[in-house]
């Protein structure tokens, strides 16, 4: 049965390995269990039903990816969007929570939409590269502002806005250690550096008394308040429509580059550079995030982790399965995830930031029209503490500064359509 549904054997693989690649794909990203329910309770949401949200949002993602597209390529809430989700537009534009999920709900539909339209090239290969890689860069940036406020290294200033903390507390002494621990396991090559860094301070904060010991292994949590509360009418409303497309473009984009890197990690591109089922598997991570909204958890995205089971030998959907039973065997571990102090997961915030803003390497620094927008995207997005503002914010400067200098017939269809709504939107709503 199982090579009738993957070809196992056609991709040069085993049962084994491919089992062997969903372990090791898991471990890699398994700090998604204990860091999505520590953000969006921020938020206001249940912990514990987010943390049955995660695990359910990501299995189903996987089990689609798998059996729809046979790629082995593991789901899950995105890092960097849950933080948007919860420090921009609840706790920053005051967005009610349920909205916020209407918003994820939609965003998928859209994308579900884009997909299945076949339009999805189109639409990426005509945004600007520029756009493409300061939102990747501005949400790095956004994430280590509020990485760096969780551990305590930062605080408000009336005078500066932002201030050093004082450095001698816990909080900022178990961040440290857990910042240093998660780079040189990763520089060492060793699997999982995110969740050891993680658990290791944790389990150093339960021992020193500052972290109550709350359990292992439980029952899963009620799912209930969460299930089914997106306000999909609130999210309907012209205010909240930038946000809609906001969480669109992200995924978008982020889905698009990770499929991209991942498929070239594994050679699944054929002799033209097209990836084989790429319409599959866009249909079964945007069906993955309106799956997630309607749980209970921002949107979920592939994760550039599924290289390390790629590495490992993964080559089908089996890996992608494996990976989401492990998910759902994660349920019981619910006492555990609520354990975990802001402070371990402060450091894994940070050190995705890290990653995230890699892609500034990207940009044409000698063209001021590409990097200009750039900038203000980036900027605009970590100091207003709104991505949806930022990504308006660098549409409507590339567009100006294309037109302004000359350069219109440089302009795609898309980016100006984006950039009108955007325009619209700041004068009208």
């Amino acid at each position: 049965m199982l090579e009738k549904l993957f070809h196992i054997r056609a991709q040069g693989s085993s049962v084994r390995t491919e089992i062997l690649a969903g372990f090791t794909t898991f471990l890699t990203m398994s700090a998604i269990l204990f860091v999505n329910p520590d953000i969006l309770s921020a938020a206001g949401m249940d912990h514990g039903a987010v943390f049955v949200a995660t695990c359910l949002a990501a299995a189903i993602g996987c089990f689609l990816m798998g059996l729809l597209a046979n790629y082995p390529i593991g789901q899950g809430p995105g890092m960097g969007i849950n933080a948007f989700f919860a420090f921009g537009l609840v706790k920053g534009m005051g967005l009610p929570w349920e909205t916020a999920l209407g918003a994820v709900f939609l965003s998928g539909l859209l994308f579900v939409l884009v997909s299945v339209l076949k339009i999805r090239e189109w639409f990426v290969n005509a945004m600007p590269a520029c756009l493409k890689h300061s939102i990747s860069a501005g949400v790095g940036l956004f994430i280590s502002l509020i990485a760096l406020q969780q551990a305590g290294v930062v605080v408000p200033s009336p005078d500066t806005m932002l201030a050093l903390g004082p450095l001698g507390t816990p909080s900022v002494l178990f961040a440290a250690a857990g910042f240093l621990l998660m780079v040189v396991l990763d520089r060492r090559g060793v699997p999982g550096a995110i969740i050891i860094g993680i658990l290791a301070v944790t389990a150093a904060s339960v021992l020193l008394g500052f972290t109550p010991y709350g359990g292992v292994i439980s029952a899963p949590p009620s799912l209930a308040p969460t299930f089914l509360k997106a306000d999909i009418a609130g999210a309907l409303q012209p205010a909240v429509l930038g946000v809609v497309l906001s969480f669109f473009l992200m995924s978008l984009f982020e889905t698009s580059g990770t499929l991209i890197a991942i498929a070239e990690r594994g050679n699944f591109l054929d002799k033209d550079g097209h990836l084989p089922r790429l319409k599959r598997a866009l249909l079964a991570d945007s069906t993955a995030i309106s799956a997630g909204a309607l749980l209970g958890t921002s949107s979920t995205t592939s994760y550039i982790e599924s290289t390390t089971g790629i590495a490992a030998g993964g080559r089908t959907g089996l890996t992608a399965v494996v990976i989401g039973l492990l998910f759902i065997a994660a349920l019981v571990f619910a006492p555990l995830a609520a354990m975990v102090p802001g402070y371990a997961t402060a450091p894994a915030l940070l050190y995705v930031a890290i990653l995230m803003l890699r892609s500034l390497t990207h940009l044409e620094w000698d063209e001021l029209t590409e990097t200009a927008p750039a900038i203000a995207c980036i900027a605009t997005m970590a100091f207003t503490f709104s991505i949806a503002d930022g990504i308006a914010f660098g549409a409507i400067t590339y567009v100006v500064t294309k037109l302004a200098s000359g350069q219109g017939k440089q302009l795609s269809l898309p980016i100006a359509v984006i950039a009108a709504l955007f325009i619209g939107r700041y004068l009208f709503l």
